[in-house]
């Protein structure tokens, strides 16, 4: 990261699974030490502006790292320790193929 306070961003429906990343991503948050808030938009226009067309989105300093998809915490926490998501998920793509495409 850039910055110690990374601009974080869950953007969702207000679905069970989007609640449940921006849940995780805070508690991931808090555990590195990272003061930003994690905003929580459930604007559906918002998440449109962005371009992909599936939720949850986590972004980290606007840029899209996840996906559609709730990942498990040492994703999250690699995510927003990097900005970037990790190589080695085969979610990674954010297709709902699950990269098979």
């Amino acid at each position: 990261m850039s910055n110690d306070n990374p601009k974080i961003q869950v953007f969702g429906s207000g679905c069970s699974s989007c609640k449940r990343l921006h849940e995780l991503t805070v508690q991931a948050a808090k555990e590195l030490g990272f003061d930003s808030k994690v905003e929580y938009v459930t604007d559906i226009q918002r998440l449109m502006e962005l371009g992909v067309m599936q939720s949850p989105v986590l972004t980290i300093d606007n840029q899209i790292v996840i996906v559609g998809y709730v990942p498990d915490m040492d994703a999250i926490k690699h995510a927003l320790a990097t900005g970037q998501q990790n190589s080695q998920d085969s979610k990674s793509t954010g297709c709902c193929c699950g990269g098979n495409c």
